[in-house]
């Protein structure tokens, strides 16, 4: 097969997701593979037992290399979890030119500088996103390099994972057979699978809501300017279900996926359904309003929990193109309803483009996340420089730790 091929590889708390890519000569990026497989090694987007990761990521790839017909031999993995942190910081630096022109040594200086925050031993950066270069009070630059000045800042979106989260992420997926090219933080990848340029320019808020998280990133003026994550997802659904309707795990699963709303008014009185019961009792038919009174509560229990982390931001008011929902729990019907009247936002639900191939399979906001890493995959072979310098002594620095050209395009 002609072209490039880019894998991007979701590691999630409910399933383990991978998308197979082919960017051909001319820059145009197709699906040909995609595969999934449940996951049964993380919780709450964290890995607690190694070998049933392992066993899902080889699945997974397996099953997406297979349908594109192509060996994949590393891929592009996405990091979440409640142990991811952010913060804003800034940098300064002098020109060292005696010409004044700033230099990519000048940039990733400043990048440096910001970098330099006494973290606690158990945590480790794994993106600084500059968000705007400021050269000499002259501020709203985007790519300073080839300016004139004596004095060169830059503020930065800094993100930080738990070490050994993100070691046994890399470890799990080495240990399956193949290489990690890049670890990136999954609402980001998320974004450039559904947002918009205009979106991020007038002010977005992505809440992709997974399995065992939620996961929140604000954009404004075309840059990302906060994280942070909710440590509640669709997996929490999927539970009530099962304990409230006294079925197993997998029933609750279908049950929600079928049946499930947060809308009480779209359930007409008279709907009645089957649940499966436990150990082999037999089944029971229940009105379907039980299940809306199960599922309603704990999506505004998520919702307004996100809500929080936003107000917490400062930065809802300058929402101007409103919230973007994506993730698999974003299929519940009635979600973008509900967190409309919550967050007092205008919401939509996102699901993947800017690719061809087989669209078709990945029109789906589960998807989201695996087809972003494509995207980052995609423009990270394209970039021609990358200005972030590794932190020396970790274990996985052929992966953490870098941004390139991409970060300054997209955010």
């Amino acid at each position: 097969m002609e072209g490039k091929i880019i894998t991007g590889l979701d590691i999630g708390t409910t399933k383990i997701c991978a998308v197979v890519v082919k960017e051909d000569y001319d820059g145009t990026l197709n699906v040909v593979g995609i595969g999934s497989a449940p996951s049964y090694g993380l919780r709450k987007g964290v890995v607690v037992n190694i070998d049933k990761t392992v066993s899902a990521v080889k699945q997974a790839v397996e099953e997406a290399q297979t349908m594109a017909g192509v060996e994949v031999e590393s891929v592009f993995v996405g990091i979440a979890g409640d142990h991811i942190r952010s913060i804003n910081s800034k940098g300064m630096v002098g020109v060292t030119r005696d010409d004044h022109e700033i230099t990519e040594e000048d940039v990733e200086r400043a990048i440096n500088a910001a970098k330099a925050l006494a973290l606690p031993i158990d945590r480790e950066i794994i993106h600084a996103i500059p968000q705007e270069f400021i050269v000499d009070d002259q501020d709203g630059i985007h790519d300073p390099v080839g300016m004139c000045g004596v004095r060169l800042e830059v503020e930065v979106h800094i993100v930080t994972a738990a070490v050994t989260s993100a070691q046994n992420i890399v470890r799990s997926v080495q240990r399956a057979g193949y290489d990690v090219e890049e670890i990136i933080l999954e609402p980001l990848a998320s974004s450039l699978a559904v947002l918009n340029d205009d979106e991020r320019s007038l002010g977005v808020a992505l809440v992709d809501i997974g399995g065992g998280t939620s996961d929140i990133a604000m954009f404004f003026d075309g840059h990302i300017q906060h994280t942070s994550v909710v440590a509640l997802g669709g997996q929490h659904l999927t539970s009530d279900i099962a304990i409230g309707l006294r079925t197993p795990q997998d029933m609750a699963e279908e049950i929600k996926l079928k049946y499930g709303t947060t809308s009480r008014e779209s359930v007409n009185s008279s709907e009645s359904i089957m649940v499966p019961g436990v150990g082999g009792r037999a089944p029971r038919t229940i009105s379907r309003s039980v299940l809306v009174d199960i599922v309603a509560p704990r999506m505004e229990e998520i919702l307004a929990l996100t809500y929080q982390k936003m107000q917490k931001s400062e930065l809802l008011e300058l929402m101007a193109a409103g919230a973007v929902i994506t993730g698999g729990a974003a299929l519940l019907d009635g979600t973008a309803e509900l967190a409309e009247k919550i967050w007092e936002l205008p919401v939509r639900i996102g699901v993947p483009k800017h690719l061809g191939g087989l669209t078709a399979s990945v029109k789906n906001p589960k998807y989201s996340t695996a087809v972003g890493l494509c995207l980052y995959g995609a423009e990270y072979h394209n970039s021609e420089r990358v200005l972030a310098a590794h932190t020396e002594g970790a274990l996985w620095d052929d992966v953490m730790g870098s941004f390139s050209t991409f970060f300054k395009r997209f955010f």
